[in-house]
């Protein structure tokens, strides 16, 4: 994930605050933070997780609240003790924009701080030309925002394609090649990540918070992120995570991106088809979906599922994640065959993890896991000393 502009959201001059400022705002970040991974805390609990005191919680939740950017309501009595409240998103408070750009249509979505996704719009691409689809997400975008006033503080951006810095440099599903991605919302902080890289920063953070992840995924190809203690690591320019581009399948086999014997065309629907002698099918995700049920197609079905289990166990090697999570279709591939899978999974690890290997596990979040995701891309920099001053002062 690249964010277009190095201000903090609402301040797209790039001016920064002083640590005065910083230091006035640390607690009540750590609160909205709190209250974003867990909503619904009472304000006891916040006040125990924070380490403070609970005039000092109750005082930050004021604050918070005469702000918009904290909502209190009295929790449910559980005995004795003295009354508290539960804490959630203001009703009138910051949103976020995001968007999911994918092989056939789109969705612009609204999140609010507990990742809500408030109200949503999808479309279904008229042209895959770059500037018809992002003529099409600005009206929408722009629909959405101009509902909420100046509430929206950030836009993120999820695209089936590979990122580097603010463009998308290649995608072969969409056909793109060096794409520039200007603002969807003028003056208004954007971000862009690759939508296997997203769809994994939400799994680890809402699913497994505080754990290493490697995130795989297929749908046409295989994609994927590590998140090691809720940070994807994207590398120098975001285009880190391009894992199904390593160089685990047939050396013979070419890949639209350029290289040859990439993992991407060994797992999914093309690499079925063709191990089968057929042609590569026009919907490599519904023909897989086929195939995985065929009794004709067991045996390529296998072979993919081996050469799943071996890169994985090869990325579990290199990277030493505490947990595998697979989305897409790739628990539906493992399902098919998991004798195939685990015995090459197995084969493929180190000596010394066989008797403990990180567990492989199914994803939780379903299609919504890219926009969860760029919804947390986009709370990563409305969430910052310098976004919360700007708030605060159009609130004054």
């Amino acid at each position: 994930m690249q964010a277009r502009t190095p201000a903090a959201p609402g301040d797209p001059t790039g001016a920064k605050i002083g640590r005065a400022e910083a230091a006035r705002w640390s607690g009540a970040l750590d609160l909205l933070h709190l209250v974003r991974s867990r909503p619904g805390v009472t304000r006891a609990e916040a006040a125990r997780e924070m380490r403070v005191g609970s005039g000092t919680a109750t005082e930050i939740a004021a604050r918070l609240r005469a702000l918009d950017l904290l909502a209190e309501a009295p929790a449910p009595p559980t005995g004795r003790g003295r009354p508290t409240t539960v804490l959630h998103a203001h009703p009138d408070g910051p949103l976020a924009a995001v968007v999911d750009v994918r092989y056939a249509d789109w969705t612009v979505a609204i999140a609010d701080l507990e990742g809500t996704l408030v109200e949503s719009t999808t479309g279904r691409h008229a042209s895959k030309r770059p500037d018809r689809v992002f003529a099409d997400l600005r009206e929408a975008a722009g629909n959405l925002a101009d509902r909420y006033g100046g509430r929206v503080r950030a836009v993120s951006m999820s695209a089936t394609g590979t990122v580097r810095r603010s463009g998308i440099v290649q995608s072969s599903v969409l056909g793109w090649r060096d794409v520039e991605v200007e603002p969807l919302l003028p003056g208004v902080p954007q971000a862009l990540g690759n939508d296997a890289t997203l769809a994994g920063l939400a799994e680890a953070r809402l699913s497994h918070p505080g754990r290493s992840v490697l995130y795989l995924t297929i749908e046409v190809g295989i994609g994927g992120i590590f998140v090691d203690q809720g940070h994807a690591v994207t590398g120098a320019t975001g285009a880190g995570g391009e894992f199904g581009h390593a160089p685990l399948g047939d050396p013979a086999v070419a890949c639209p991106c350029g290289a040859s014997g990439c993992w991407d065309v060994a797992v999914d629907g093309r690499a079925v088809a063709r191990l089968k002698g057929e042609a590569e099918p026009d919907d490599p995700r519904a023909y897989l979906i086929e195939a995985l049920v065929d009794p004709a197609s067991r045996a390529a079905v296998e072979e993919c599922a081996a050469v799943l289990g071996r890169g994985t166990a090869g990325l579990v090697n290199i990277l030493d994640p505490e947990l595998v999570c697979f989305g897409g279709l790739a628990p539906e591939l493992r399902r098919a065959v998991p004798d195939v899978f685990g015995g090459a999974y197995r084969a493929g690890l180190m000596g010394f993890r066989r008797d403990d290997p990180p567990p492989v596990v199914p994803s939780v979040l379903g299609p919504n896991a890219p926009l969860l995701g760029a919804a947390e891309a986009a709370w990563d920099m409305i969430l910052t000393e310098a976004g919360i001053a700007a708030w605060t002062e159009e609130r004054s």
